[in-house]
This record gives structure tokens, sequence and C-alpha cells, in this order.
């Protein structure tokens, strides 16, 4: 099983974005060069759905802050 790799077994909810991110380019890398086992895909196909969604998780949580932060700046304009 040369070049195909165990899906990472780190915990997606202590994940950084860029950790993710970077995670999930690997899995999808390796789910187009084929897995040798049809369990395998599966279980990398699993960790890339939840690294996608920890990704999205971050990036709504970003777009939240700058939200609070452009109405904070709006407000203090208003003032």
């Amino acid at each position: 099983m040369e070049g195909v790799t165990a899906p990472n077994v780190s915990p997606i909810e202590t994940l950084s974005f860029e950790a993710a991110r970077d995670e999930l380019v690997q899995v999808v890398a390796e789910l187009e060069q084929g897995s040798p086992t049809l369990e395998h895909s599966l279980a990398l196909w699993e960790r890339g759905e939840a690294l996608a969604a920890r990704c999205e998780e971050w990036l709504l949580g970003a777009k939240r802050r700058l939200d609070e932060a452009r109405a904070a700046a709006s407000d203090e304009d208003d003032s």
C-alpha cells in the first residue's frame, strides 16, 4: 500500500482552519489517486466530509466576527 496513508486520527474539532484545509487537500488528492480498498476510500470520504464541515465552521465564525465588527463600526459612525 505504498503512497496510501490512513486517515489522520487528530480530533477534527481541535484543528485550526489551516490544518483542516491542508488535510482536506491531502484527502481529496488521495481519493483522486484511488485507494486499494473500498473501506479505505469510505474512511477517507468520511474524514473529508468532516474536515469540510470543520472548515465551513471556521469560515462561518469568521464571517460572523466580520459582520459584528462592521456593525460596531457602523454604530460608531452613527454616534
